[in-house]
């Protein structure tokens, strides 16, 4: 049985664009936990936040965390808060090798400054939030199996230094 390969890491650090390159090179099933979350809710991350408030979008995100942690042979993209709970890192774990995607604060923001759809950036202070926030889950992000910078990196380049590292890992 081959591991799943598990991006983890903050919004813009290139979760789905890259997860969808892997999927593609590997033959493997993609799955973006945010995507099955909306497809279950029948609404945006957005609106779940706005309705039923984080501790509610937390639920649906362990619930399908846990559903695609079964899978075999897939690569899955994770919602950046994924890894505040344990249950999640552990169910992740357990069938696949994780790799935290980081960029600098700056980076990130300019990635997602243009989308309105992420609930946590509303404010008056979004790139500070967003840097508060990669603080804070630093530690959890660094539970992964391998760090990967794709601060200056092409989604081409991400890919292939993951397959490397995942074939090596694998093996």
């Amino acid at each position: 049985m081959n591991k799943n390969i598990v991006l983890i890491g903050l919004m813009g650090s290139g979760k789905s664009t890259i997860g969808k390159c892997l999927a593609e090179k590997t033959s493997m099933e993609f799955f973006d936990t945010d995507e099955l979350i909306i497809q279950k809710a029948g609404k945006p991350i957005s609106k779940i936040f706005e309705d039923a408030g984080e501790p509610f979008f937390r639920d649906l995100e362990s619930e399908a965390i846990e559903e695609v942690s079964k899978k075999q042979n897939a690569v899955i993209s994770t919602g950046g808060g994924a890894v505040l709970r344990d249950e999640n890192m552990e169910n992740l774990k357990k069938s696949g090798i994780l790799f935290f995607l980081q960029a600098s604060p700056e980076t990130l923001y300019e990635r997602v400054k243009d989308d309105k759809s992420r609930p946590l950036l509303r404010g008056d202070d979004p790139a500070g939030i967003l840097r508060r926030i990669l603080i804070a889950r630093t530690p959890f992000y660094e539970q992964a199996n391998f760090n990967i910078n794709t601060e200056n990196s092409t989604v081409e380049q991400v890919c292939e230094e993951i397959l490397r590292l995942y074939y090596g890992h694998s093996n």
